[in-house]
C-alpha cells in the first residue's frame, strides 16, 4: 500500500529490470491510497530547537579532518507554486571519498574514514535556503550487473510536516560519466527530466582555496518537481 504519486510528474517506474533490486520491490497489485488522517498530519514534528546548527558541517564532525575534496552544497526548498519552504527539516547520507558508507552492511572493499560518519542535518530558513559543509564521495561497485558503479551522489530526505511526509532524492554531479551507465539514473526515461537530479557547479559560493560549491535546488511538487523516491533505494 502506498500514497498515491502526483500523475503530473515523471518518475521512474516501480518496475525496472535494468535496476536488479526493483524486481524484487516492485509491487504486483495496484496501489492502495492511504489519504492523509489528522494523526499522520500533526506531530511529531521536528524544528529548530531539535538540530544543532553544527550537524550540517560533515567535515568537523570527528577530531581529526575527513579526507577527500571538502565541497559546500546548498539550495533552496521550494513547493510546485515556487514559493520557499522555511524551517523544513533535510537530512543529508552519503559514502566517503572512498566510495563507502558507514553502514555494517557495505562491505565494499575500500577503507573506512574514522573522521566521517557520513550523515548531517539542517533546518532551511525564511527564505528556504539551506546549505551543508561535506565531502565529496566516491563512485562505488553495487553488483547490478557486470562491472556496476553507482555515480557519486548524495541522498536528501525532506521532512515535512509530520513524520510520514518524507520526501527522498538523490543529487548527482555534473559530467559524471558513469551517469550514461547506471540503472537507477536511467530509469527516468526523460532526458529534461533526468537533468533535476544534476547539481551545478556554483564558483560564486566557494570557499576560495578550501571548498568548491554545488547549487542543487528540490521542488516538491509541479512541473518542475524534483524526482522523488522510494526510502529504500541504494
Amino acid at each position: 500500500m502506498g500514497y498515491q504519486r502526483d500523475t503530473g510528474l515523471v518518475h521512474a517506474p516501480h518496475y525496472s529490470p535494468e535496476y536488479r533490486s526493483s524486481m524484487l520491490r516492485a509491487p504486483s497489485q495496484p496501489l492502495v491510497v492511504l489519504p492523509h488522517r489528522l494523526t499522520e498530519i500533526t506531530g511529531p514534528l521536528f524544528g529548530e530547537s531539535d538540530v544543532r546548527p553544527e550537524e550540517s558541517d560533515l567535515t568537523t564532525q570527528h577530531d581529526g579532518e575527513p579526507l577527500g575534496e571538502r565541497i559546500v552544497v546548498h539550495g533552496s526548498v521550494r513547493d510546485g507554486s515556487g514559493r520557499p519552504v522555511p524551517n523544513t527539516l533535510l537530512e543529508l547520507w552519503q559514502a566517503n571519498s572512498a566510495g563507502r558508507y558507514q553502514h555494517q552492511n557495505d562491505q565494499h572493499d575500500a577503507p573506512l574514514d574514522p573522521n566521517f560518519t557520513g550523515n548531517g542535518r539542517c533546518v532551511t530558513d525564511a527564505e528556504g535556503n539551506y546549505r551543508f559543509t561535506t565531502i565529496r564521495p566516491g563512485a562505488y561497485p553495487w553488483g547490478n550487473h557486470h562491472n556496476a558503479w553507482r555515480p557519486a551522489h548524495l541522498h536528501f530526505s525532506v521532512f515535512g510536516r509530520a513524520l510520514p511526509q518524507r520526501l527522498v532524492t538523490q543529487m548527482y554531479f555534473p559530467g559524471d560519466p558513469l551517469l550514461d551507465y547506471d540503472p537507477i539514473y536511467q530509469a527516468v526515461r526523460e532526458p529534461k527530466v533526468r537533468q533535476r537530479m544534476i547539481s551545478s557547479f556554483d564558483l560564486e559560493s566557494t570557499v576560495p582555496g578550501w571548498a568548491l560549491a554545488f547549487n542543487f535546488d528540490i521542488v516538491l511538487a509541479g512541473p518542475e518537481a524534483s524526482l522523488l523516491e522510494e526510502p529504500h533505494v541504494d
